[in-house]
C-alpha cells in the first residue's frame, strides 16, 4: 500500500506512518519498493510470524514469572 492509502482516515500524519514504516523496514517486518512517485510498504508475513513467536514466548515467561509471584504472595499471607 502506498503511505496515502495507509493513512487514508488515520488521525496520524503521513510523515509519522512514513517513519514508523522505516523502523519496521529496520526490523525486517515490512519492504518498501518504489514505484514511479509513489513508495509502496507490504508486510514480510514470515518475518511476522517469527516476531509473533518470541512475543509468545515472552508473554509465557511473564506469565510463569506472575504466577510464581502471586503464589509467594499468597503463601506469605496465609495465617
Amino acid at each position: 500500500m502506498s503511505i496515502a492509502r495507509l493513512t487514508e482516515g488515520a488521525s496520524v500524519t503521513r510523515q509519522a506512518v512514513t517513519k514508523h514504516l522505516y523502523v519496521l523496514a529496520d526490523a525486517g517486518l515490512v519492504r518498501g519498493t518504489r514505484v514511479g512517485r509513489d513508495h509502496l510498504w507490504e508486510i514480510e508475513p514470515a518475518r511476522l510470524d517469527d516476531a509473533r513467536r518470541w512475543l509468545d514466548r515472552i508473554t509465557g515467561q511473564w506469565d510463569e514469572a506472575l504466577g510464581r509471584l502471586k503464589e509467594s504472595l499468597e503463601h506469605r499471607h496465609q495465617p
